[in-house]
């Protein structure tokens, strides 16, 4: 259920979504005695989108969830594994061409592949399945490994886990594949604005990793007071950073985390 509704309601109620269904719905009402209600709909719907296309909103709420992690420390050593979490490949779009397909978010395969190669004895597990509401057979751990090959990891060091469909079944899922070991340091590689949700998770599953934050989307702090020209650019900020904090709020209030906003550990 809670997959169902992260997929319909979660959707419907994303900034860019519903703000264009508001619209519509005045449009449709200036056609009926409701007139006066559709046109305030419609200002409101405008007025609202503009402030999400072209103000520093999706900075604003991307920034707090982007700096909750800071870097990972090299220096502690050597890791015993690491987890790279899908989003980059399209999977439908890879099947239909039948190559791989990456869309966004391309930071976490490449650093993935980086830190597989600076670290030859590490594990390595590539965590993503399918994100549709309906299921098919395209899942993005098939054609990952391709992409993996290309940048030189061989494919007998890569461990693919190709059923999880959100990330709180990639966390519990890569802990059954990893089986990790008490004291055990394991890698978690992840675009910075969703790491804080998925290190909740992964600890709720009780499953201890060290972030690996990659894929920035906002130049820290200075970005606060960015506008941008570029509409679609502004939409899809701040209905990435709405989806992220409206996941956190959700996991929380199902008790699958224990923060609402997940953070370092403390020594």
């Amino acid at each position: 259920m809670f997959f169902v509704l992260s997929k319909t309601l979660g959707v419907l109620i994303l900034p860019t979504n519903f703000l264009l269904l508001l619209g519509l719905v005045g449009a449709v009402l200036l056609l009926t005695r409701f007139c006066a209600f559709g046109r305030k709909a419609l200002v409101l719907s405008s007025v609202l989108l503009a402030i999400c296309a072209f103000s520093p909103l999706g900075n604003v709420l991307l920034y707090p969830l982007e700096s909750q992690f800071p870097q990972w420390d090299a220096s502690r050593g050597a890791p015993d594994g690491i987890i790279v979490l899908g989003g980059p490949i399209d999977a439908d779009i890879s099947v239909a061409h039948q190559v791989p397909v990456i869309r966004s978010a391309a930071d976490r395969i490449v650093a993935g592949a980086a830190l597989a190669r600076k670290y030859p004895d590490a594990r390595l597990i590539f965590s993503g399945g399918s994100p549709n509401l309906i299921s098919n057979d395209a899942r993005e751990a098939d054609y990952a490994a391709m992409v993996f090959d290309s940048l030189g990891i061989d494919r007998s060091r890569l461990v693919i886990e190709r059923t999880s469909r959100n990330t709180l079944e990639n966390a519990e899922f890569s802990k059954a594949l990893a089986n990790p070991k008490p004291g055990e340091r394991w890698l978690l590689v992840t675009s910075a604005f969703h790491m804080p949700r998925a290190v909740g998770l992964f600890r709720k599953a009780g499953f201890p990793v060290e972030p690996y934050p990659v894929d920035w989307r906002t130049a820290g702090r200075s970005s606060l007071l960015w506008f941008t020209t570029a509409a679609p650019d502004g939409l899809f900020k701040t209905d990435l950073a709405v989806r992220e904090w409206i996941g956190l709020v959700a996991y929380r209030l199902t008790g699958k985390t224990d923060n609402l906003l997940p953070g370092p550990v403390k020594d």
